[in-house]
């Protein structure tokens, strides 16, 4: 089986192996046979395989009648934006966001600019299965746009969210670690428009990654020490497709990604009363945070179509996820990095404190996440192990198999996007936390070996 997850959300491949040219053309071909011929926005991350794919998704697209608004290497969010600004019938990014450097892969996007839903995805899916793609004649073919400065419909959006002169007013220092990827392109110029002196870190989109792509604490260490090296006011980390974040304060403290969802729902929920929505795997500080201000508060099954629906179902104000993305509905139905740096800004200005006072100030928890490499059909062995294992905690199946206690929890479940299982705990102490994933991790191996 060749490395290649195809999903309703969906492609990602190893290039080489799972992911080639034929296969991305038929995908796109396939895209283009839904969007019967209308206007498509296509984007890239910065990685290097992605001129190699846009061609052939090009080709792809145009074979089935599109003109393609080519928006070049821009973030995954902006793609969203665009598809609704131009009332395009839909869009693709060419990304495999976090994803190691030898994968890519390609994302589409809905008319309305939101990721797509069960329903697109199966759409989509079946088009492929049964090979009824509609191909053009001569006659019939597509066109190709080139869409300039794409990143400035993006930035004026997150702009109208916030009240940008009192963020220029604190002059604000900050490091920002694009990492080579498509966040060079846009990230630098939001915060510049926010008057904050920036020291960019792999500013050159062009997918030579400096450091493992996720942007987890491990991989950020030269961040943390650019913070405390510049005396910058905070420290931003963008994964290579920059729809997620992490966040470094002032001391050069990794505060992480749980947290970068969490400052911006007390920043946002404080001012607009709703529901939030996250998924099952964030942490509960964002419960803690709604009850604060006296929201709603709503899980959903892991995964951004999923965060969305949900949001959508209960017309959410908010939602996102704990891997750094914040979702914000008045933008787009997409994780979006650029609105989550506006609204820690805009929480730092209006508050008056520093990021570390802020960051302490919330409920604290201990998420720990691991990781195990395996086929996902293997994870239905894995969630019967755990649950074995644990007799005396709530099970919640469904997305894997989460196990609650009053003031901790375990889940267990097979990642959307690569061939692993993923472990994750929370508990109130860091001791308590590594306990348990630690004790998880041994069970599940056992059960998977």
């Amino acid at each position: 089986m060749a490395t290649r997850i195809l999903s309703i959300s969906g492609l990602r491949g190893v290039i080489g192996d799972g992911l080639d040219p034929v296969y991305t053309s038929r995908f796109a071909a396939a895209l283009g046979t839904m969007f019967c011929g209308g206007k498509v926005v296509l984007a890239r991350d910065g990685r290097s395989t992605g001129p190699m794919l846009h061609h052939a998704v090009v080709s792809g697209l145009l074979a089935t009648g599109c003109d393609v608004l080519d928006a070049g290497v821009c973030t995954t969010p902006t793609c969203g934006v665009l598809v609704q600004h131009h009332k395009a019938a839909g869009g693709l990014q060419i990304t495999a966001s976090h994803n190691p450097i030898e994968w890519n892969g390609l994302k589409p996007f809905a008319p309305d600019g939101s990721v797509f839903n069960r329903d697109l995805g199966q759409q989509l899916l079946q088009i492929l299965e049964q090979d009824s793609i509609a191909w053009r004649n001569w006659s019939g073919l597509g066109s190709v746009v080139t869409l300039q400065n794409p990143a400035q419909v993006h930035i004026d959006k997150v702009l109208s969210l916030v009240n940008a002169e009192t963020i220029r007013r604190r002059r604000f220092k900050v490091v920002l670690d694009c990492n080579h990827g498509s966040g060079a392109v846009g990230g630098p110029q939001l915060l510049q428009a926010l008057g904050c002196e920036v020291v960019v870190l792999g500013g050159t989109p062009d997918g030579r990654f400096e450091h493992i792509p996720e942007p987890v604490e491990k991989n950020l260490g030269d961040l943390c020490q650019a913070v405390v090296k510049h005396s910058a006011d905070a420290g931003f980390a963008q994964d290579p497709d920059a729809d997620r974040l992490a966040i470094v304060d002032e001391t050069g403290r990794y505060i992480g990604e749980e947290l970068t969802l969490a400052l911006a729902a007390d920043f946002v929920l404080e001012k607009l009363k709703g529901p939030f929505v996250v998924n099952g795997s964030t942490s509960r500080v964002t419960a803690d945070i709604a009850a604060k201000h006296g929201c709603q508060f709503h899980r959903s099954y892991v995964g951004e179509a999923h965060v969305c629906a949900k949001m959508r179902s209960v017309q959410a104000v908010l939602g996102g996820e704990g891997n750094g993305g914040v979702i914000e509905p008045r933008i787009g139905y997409v994780r979006d990095s650029l609105v989550s740096m506006a609204y820690v800004l805009a929480g730092l200005a209006a508050g008056k404190r520093r990021l570390s006072q802020w960051a302490d100030s919330l409920p604290f928890y201990t998420i720990v996440k691991d990781r195990i490499e395996c086929p996902a059909s293997k994870t239905e062995v894995a969630c019967a192990a755990l649950r074995n294992a644990f007799p005396d905690a709530e099970a919640r199946e469904g997305d894997g198999l989460r196990l609650d206690w009053n003031d901790r929890w375990v889940q267990v479940r097979a990642s959307n996007t690569e061939p692993i299982i993923r472990i994750i705990a929370e508990a109130p102490e860091t001791a308590a936390a590594v306990s348990l994933i630690d004790r998880a991790m041994q069970v599940v191996r056992k059960a998977v070996s």
